[in-house]
């Protein structure tokens, strides 16, 4: 996928169908409940986590369906790339700080999908761990998160593509999957109970 950017005008489903991405990963109950670090590299993961099940999702199907997919991801690192201009990233940088968020992008993917594809919330807790909650383990929102992401992948998976092309995404509701309010904290606090 990584570089097509700046091929052609997007279209209108297109722009809904990336805003929808990120406004679901901006749900503020993923930084509280769930724990992800609300960062900029927070809050890039969760876009991707959100990315990837969409994206997964729409493999396979049509060249119209190819294409769409390959422009909401063009419209993903099109934002990005306007973020890092405005956070004053120099524009010698930015090439490279979007490269390796594409590098980013793709070794999530690579891990993140077949876990989906196979039903193995372990692997994808795992996943999760090493890619989200690296400063600070946590099991149980790991898991929780691997939960609501399959749930995510089987609501999109129920929806029909011209649907999806359109816009309009049938998230689960993440509150339904979050961690319990007493649930430890970290790997050192206890275990899923």
């Amino acid at each position: 996928m990584l570089f097509g950017l700046f091929r052609r005008r997007p279209s209108e489903g297109e722009h809904k169908t990336y805003y929808e991405i990120v406004a679901q990963a901006r749900q503020p109950v993923f930084y509280t409940d769930y724990r992800v670090p609300d960062t900029i590299d927070g809050r890039f993961d969760l876009i991707i986590v959100h990315a990837v099940v969409l994206f997964r999702r729409l493999a396979g199907e049509s060249k119209k369906v190819s294409e769409f997919s390959q422009s909401v991801f063009d419209l993903f690192f099109q934002d990005m790339d306007a973020s890092l201009r405005e956070m004053g990233v120099t524009d010698t940088r930015v090439p490279k700080k979007v490269k390796a968020m594409g590098e980013a992008f793709y070794g999530r993917a690579d891990a993140y999908a077949p876990c989906l594809a196979n039903g193995d919330v372990e692997g994808l807790s795992d996943a999760l761990s090493r890619n989200i909650y690296t400063d600070a383990p946590d099991p149980v929102a790991e898991r929780a998160l691997a939960h609501y992401m399959m749930a995510a992948a089987g609501a999109l998976a129920a929806q029909d593509t011209a649907e999806l092309m359109s816009g309009k995404l049938d998230w689960p509701d993440p509150a339904a999957f979050a961690p319990e309010e007493d649930a430890p904290l970290g790997r050192n606090d206890g275990q899923e109970q």
